[in-house]
């Protein structure tokens, strides 16, 4: 990871110093001319290959994955930025993660004894890259996550996954949730300037406590939820479900669904 941490500084730094000698030539300081220091390039690309092991702009998806290991527990915190984002669970056994990212933002791994925590950064990105994220988990593993978008829209489907708690937010984007089909710790949605479309999946009971402002729009499928109070929706057998699936649901502007 140390080698990952430099390939972002060789960029940044090599363009610091060529627009030095070039302010310096401009008054006449020094006295060549910054052409002649074309070779550069090729020395920049170079450490680029050997830091990170890819070379200028690139605009496709690369396909990754992680091995489980011996991690019993994981955590995951994706911000895609301006992408989209979409996670499922993995179909495959034997791997903690694996699908498609944007060039140059391979997964941080981090492993604290059995607990594994992996951070996806759009920060991390050339800002020309845009292929979106599209990514499962392992099924066996309970997972911590934290999801969120400036522009683009999240599309996660948890059923069959491990959800100790789950936080997802977009600026403006639109959210598409299929909650999961097994107990679950706290899920919290929320979305500025977008819609929300929340599905639970048949035979789970969950309450949806809505906390958005008076411009969030709620629209209920009447067949699949009652409402409970004032911005509260159950499922019809919530009250006697031994552990039921609970939502906290915000927006400033848009729509909420519950299907």
């Amino acid at each position: 990871m140390a080698r990952q941490r430099l390939s972002l500084w060789v960029w940044p730094v090599a363009l610091v110093i060529v627009g030095v000698l070039a302010l310096l030539h401009n008054y006449l300081i020094l006295d060549f001319n910054v052409l002649q220091l074309w070779p550069l390039v090729l020395v920049l690309l170079g450490l680029q290959a050997l830091l990170q092991g890819d070379v200028g702009f690139s605009w496709a998806g690369q396909h990754f994955g992680i091995t489980r290991g011996s991690v019993e527990a994981a955590s995951l915190r994706a911000d895609g930025g301006e992408l989209d984002v979409h996670i499922h669970a993995l179909q495959r056994e034997g791997r903690l993660i694996a699908g498609q990212y944007t060039a140059r933002s391979r997964p941080h791994l981090q492993v604290d004894g059995n607990h594994a925590a992996l951070t996806m950064l759009r920060s991390r990105t050339w800002f020309f890259s845009l292929a979106n994220w599209d990514f499962g988990l392992a099924k066996d593993v309970p997972w911590e996550l934290l999801v969120s978008t400036h522009l683009g829209e999240i599309e996660i489907d948890l059923c069959g996954l491990i959800v100790g708690q789950a936080r997802i937010t977009t600026g403006f984007g639109d959210i598409h949730l299929i909650g999961p089909d097994s107990p679950a710790g706290p899920i919290v949605v929320r979305s500025t300037l977008g819609d929300i479309y929340l599905t639970v999946p048949d035979g789970v009971e969950a309450a949806v406590t809505v906390v958005g402002g008076p411009m969030l729009d709620v629209r209920v499928q009447d067949e699949r939820w009652q409402p409970r109070g004032e911005r509260r929706y159950t499922t019809p057998g919530y009250d006697g479900a031994i552990e039921p699936l609970e939502f906290t649901v915000s927006g400033t502007f848009g729509s909420l669904l519950l299907f």
